[in-house]
C-alpha cells in the first residue's frame, strides 16, 4: 500500500512556447506522517532509443508532508536544445513526472508532448536548423501512471487502510486505464500516435 497517492497533476501553462519554463501544480494524499521529504522530478524524453539524451529538467523536495491533501507548485526549465537531435525536435515527446522517498521511486507520471511550429509555412517546410524560439508545445491531458511498491518508513493507521483503498482508485485522472505502461512504451506509443495527428489533446 502507498502512503502517498497522486490526485492530480494541473499544467498552469499549456500549450506554451518550447523555450518557456514547464508550470505545473501537483496535488496528492498522505495517509501516515512521513520522517523525510519527497522528491519530484521532471524529465524530457526525445529519444526513446537513448538514454543519456534524457534531460532532468528540474527537481524538488517537499516536506515535512502532514496527513491529509497536500498541494505545491512545480517548475522546470525548458529542454536544453543542443542536447535534442535535430530529428526528435518536432511531433512527439515524452515528459516524466516522478516521485520518491527514501531514493525509491514510488510512482512515476508520463505525458505526450507535442511540438510543432507556430505557423502554417514552417509546420509544411520547417527550417533547418530547427528555430526553438518559433517552436510551441502541448502537452496531453491524459497522463499514463506507473506505480511502484517501495518500503515505506511508516505503517498506515488501520483506520485509514479503507480510505487510502478509495484513493488510490481516483489518484490522477485516467490513470487507471494507464496504469503500468512504462517510459518505452510510452514513447512506443507516440510514435506510433505522432504521424496521426497534428496536436496533442
Amino acid at each position: 500500500m502507498s502512503i502517498v497517492t497522486i490526485r492530480n497533476v494541473e499544467f498552469i501553462n499549456n500549450p506554451a512556447r518550447f523555450l518557456d519554463v514547464y508550470r505545473f501544480r501537483v496535488t496528492f494524499d498522505c495517509i501516515a506522517p512521513l520522517m523525510e521529504d519527497l522528491e519530484w522530478k521532471l524529465i524530457y524524453v526525445s529519444s526513446p532509443g537513448n538514454e543519456e539524451l534524457d534531460q532532468e529538467l528540474d527537481d524538488c523536495l517537499v516536506g515535512p508532508v502532514p496527513v491529509g491533501i497536500n498541494s505545491f507548485e512545480f517548475e522546470g526549465s525548458a529542454p536544453d536544445p543542443s542536447k535534442i537531435p535535430p530529428e526528435d525536435v518536432l511531433g512527439v515527446a515524452a515528459l516524466i513526472l516522478t516521485g520518491s522517498y527514501n531514493d525509491q521511486e514510488f510512482v512515476r507520471v508520463g505525458y505526450y508532448q507535442n511540438t510543432e511550429y507556430d505557423n502554417e509555412e514552417m509546420k509544411e517546410n520547417p527550417p533547418t536548423p530547427p528555430l526553438f524560439e518559433r517552436l510551441m508545445r502541448d502537452i496531453s491531458a491524459k497522463p499514463r501512471v506507473t506505480r511502484f511498491q517501495i518500503k515505506w518508513d511508516v505503517t498506515p493507521p488501520e483506520q485509514t487502510r479503507a480510505a487510502a483503498g478509495a484513493a488510490t482508485s481516483a489518484a490522477v485522472p485516467s490513470a487507471d486505464d494507464l496504469e503500468g505502461d512504462s517510459e518505452d512504451k510510452l514513447m512506443a506509443d507516440a510514435k506510433d500516435v505522432a504521424p496521426k495527428q497534428n496536436g496533442v489533446s
